[in-house]
């Protein structure tokens, strides 16, 4: 029997390779529900390759080019604020892959896990911004969260039938970005197409730029704490620019355990649709001998001070999470439009962040409203320091 699936960010980077692991897999995946921000040109191709029954659009006015496209004919299509959410709890769907930049992830990540679909999460924001609460869900709803992060999909990997008992720590390994080898000074010049060259992956902008400040590895730090139950203090970076080894474990005993493969999105993902069973290699395949050797380096905290926010973040907990993401989506998005410098993005992440007094349990809307206040400081620190180009 197909497992039906609903991909949420649809015609993103995430999104488009799920996509990819469908068609190689027509026999074991049916796309019932598929959405996206507002391209709609996109969305009406998926539409007529996979037939989905229902879709939506947040932008308003790209749904109405999409029904007009369509003229009656197709799915149901939904537009607006609340749309993802529909199609994250459409009644005829076994998972829900989330794959929509930033805290935009959060409320058809809960809706999925409450109508009781199991969750492939690859909006690391979710549980950066709610991990309690996401967490909580997935357990009274008896849903599992499967992540796409290839770094997650590793530790879920290693961990298969070993105790929680027996972990020492986690290992995230990190390709360190396109600066790894500049110095702190040399970051003050750098331009957005510099931080959008990420030497390894292939991905959206924000991430990409994440990926460069190491605000991305911070993220999932924070992601592994929730998703395994490891204390924060049990997680390290290291920095591994070869990106063969997605992460390791180390156990009481001394062992160590990691998994190894070529950095392709389209592992993880296929791995998260599939589980628990191992489907087919269609991908690259791995070549130790082409590799030749891998390094690795520990993390510099000062030339990258994002890491060091994420675990203050994590440490500190309620919405101080949540207050240090809204903080660098703004700082982020202004940067990409050249109204910042890059080396601004932690600047200001971190004045928010000293600014904000964290509720320790926090609601739904406590966290919205923390997300609401971080935006409007942040847009008035960019204000004010930025740095128009």
């Amino acid at each position: 029997m197909k497992k039906t699936i609903s991909i949420i960010g649809s015609t993103g980077s995430i999104g488009l390779q799920a996509l990819d692991v469908v068609r190689k897999f027509p026999g074991l995946f049916s796309v019932v529900g598929l959405a996206a921000n507002r391209d709609w040109e996109g969305l009406r191709r998926q539409i007529a390759e996979f037939g989905p029954s229902e879709v939506g659009l947040s932008d308003e006015e790209a749904a109405g080019k999409l029904s007009g496209a369509l003229d009656g004919k197709g799915p149901v299509i939904w537009s607006g604020g609340d749309c993802l959410s529909r199609i994250a709890s459409i009644e005829q769907c076994d998972m829900v892959l989330i794959a929509v930049v930033g805290m935009a992830g959060l409320q058809p990540t809960l809706r999925a896990l409450e109508a009781g679909r199991d969750v492939a999460l690859a909006t690391k924001e979710a549980l950066v911004v709610g991990g309690d609460m996401v967490m909580r869900e997935a357990r009274g709803h008896r849903a599992r969260i499967l992540p796409v992060d290839s770094e997650h999909s590793a530790i879920l990997q290693c961990l298969r039938k070993e105790r929680k008992s027996a972990v020492k720590r986690l290992l995230i390994t990190s390709s360190g970005g396109p600066f790894r080898t500049r110095s702190k000074s040399q970051m003050e010049d750098v331009t957005v197409n510099d931080a959008l060259n990420h030497p390894t992956w292939k991905m959206g902008r924000k991430i990409t730029v994440d990926s460069a400040t190491l605000m991305n590895k911070g993220f999932e730090v924070l992601e592994a704490h929730h998703l395994f139950s490891i204390p924060l203090e049990k997680i390290e970076v290291v920095i591994h620019p070869e990106s063969i080894i997605h992460s390791l474990v180390e156990f009481q005993d001394g062992s160590t355990i990691a998994q190894l493969s070529p950095p392709d999105m389209r592992l993880p993902i296929q791995y998260a649709m599939g589980y628990p069973e191992r489907l087919p290699h269609y991908w690259s395949a791995l070549d130790l001998a082409s590799v030749g050797k891998m390094t690795f380096e520990r993390p510099d905290f000062e030339r990258f001070p994002c890491l060091s926010l994420a675990y203050r973040a994590g440490a500190e907990g309620g919405t101080m999470p949540c207050v240090m993401n809204a903080a660098n989506e703004v700082a982020v998005a202004r940067f990409l439009n050249g109204e910042t410098s890059f080396s601004s993005i932690p600047r200001i992440v971190e004045s928010v962040m000293d600014d904000h007094h964290p509720l320790r349990e926090a609601t739904f809307q406590d966290l919205c409203e923390a997300d609401r206040w971080a935006r409007k400081v942040s847009e008035n620190l960019v204000l004010k320091h930025g740095v128009r180009k």
